[in-house]
């Protein structure tokens, strides 16, 4: 019996690190797709392939999608808050900024969710490791963005201060997305990714003329990896995991693709961090690590 226990561990560890990775990645992927199509088209290409990669997952549990319009306005606003706004804004930050960096601003995530929920909501209680926390990873955001703020003040500056508002709109993102109660977690994910393909399908036929595009083999192949992998597949594991480490959990993944990304787009992009950004990242790693790692790690769940 501890045998098949330390098995399902191992497993679940295993795909904890591989969600890490997928998401940790996805900063490289868009990199490199960003570089010959423009932002709108690559996020509703993104999203497209992966709410119907989604769909055919959920279909293949058996679990439908609900039909009713008020569930499916809340689907359109979470796409909003989670893809339509936020992957654009990353997408064409990204044109201009490294990838290593826009994963170390990107990964505020729950710094950004606590400060929501300590001044609007106030559904969690405040303690001094959470506290601890913002102090940290704020002052990570600050050592890299400020100190650009007194050399660069183009286009730089002004796409890095576009993912920490992608970074604000996931932390909206995850507080709205506490009222999807009742509905199995990849009909929320399905549901607003398609909802979001419905509205950047008509702004990139609008604003980027998609068909008159040239996009190089390896934009195209990173597009594919990122809506398939770094989107479809990571939501499957991810799903998978919170019915096994539970959601406290699966929070690990926030400070693990950090570092993971960071390496990713050091090794394949030939990517440098200044001495400033290194400290930056250390101080975002462990804000929201002191956030996330749970006081007492939760025990692995049996998947029926």
């Amino acid at each position: 019996m501890d045998d098949r226990q330390d098995t399902n561990i191992a497993v679940e560890l295993a795909l904890l690190v591989a969600l890490a990775t997928l998401w940790g990645g996805s900063y490289t992927f868009i990199k490199l797709g960003v570089a010959t199509i423009p932002p709108v088209t690559l996020i509703a290409v993104r999203t497209t392939v992966a709410g119907v990669l989604l769909l055919v997952v959920m279909r293949a549990r058996g679990i439908k999608m609900p039909t009713d319009g008020p569930t499916w306005r809340r689907f359109a606003f979470q796409a909003v808050l989670n893809s339509v706004i936020p992957w654009t804004l990353i997408a064409w930050g990204e044109r201009h900024v490294d990838a290593a960096l826009a994963t170390i601003l990107n990964s505020a995530g729950p710094i950004f969710t606590f400060l929501l929920t300590a001044v609007v909501t106030r559904h969690e209680a405040t303690t001094p490791r959470k506290l601890f926390g913002v102090v940290a990873g704020m002052a990570g955001i600050l050592l890299i963005v400020g100190v650009d703020a007194f050399h660069d003040i183009g286009s730089g500056l002004v796409a890095e201060a576009a993912i920490v508002a992608a970074t604000i709109c996931y932390a909206c993102a995850a507080i709205f997305g506490r009222g999807f109660k009742g509905l199995d977690p990849m009909a929320p994910a399905a549901g607003s990714l398609l909802a979001g393909a419905a509205v950047l399908i008509p702004a990139s036929l609008v604003l980027e003329r998609p068909w008159a595009l040239s996009p190089s083999l390896s934009s195209v192949l990173a597009l594919l990896a990122l809506a398939v992998f770094s989107t479809a597949v990571a939501f499957a594991i991810y799903f998978r995991l919170i019915q096994t480490l539970g959601s406290v959990g699966t929070t690990a993944q926030a400070y693990l693709r950090v570092p993971i990304g960071v390496t990713i787009s050091v090794a394949f992009l030939g990517e440098t961090l200044s001495r400033t950004a290194w400290i930056g990242l250390a101080c975002v790693v462990l804000g929201v690590a002191a956030m996330t790692i749970p006081a007492r790690w939760p025990a692995v769940a049996k998947l029926s």
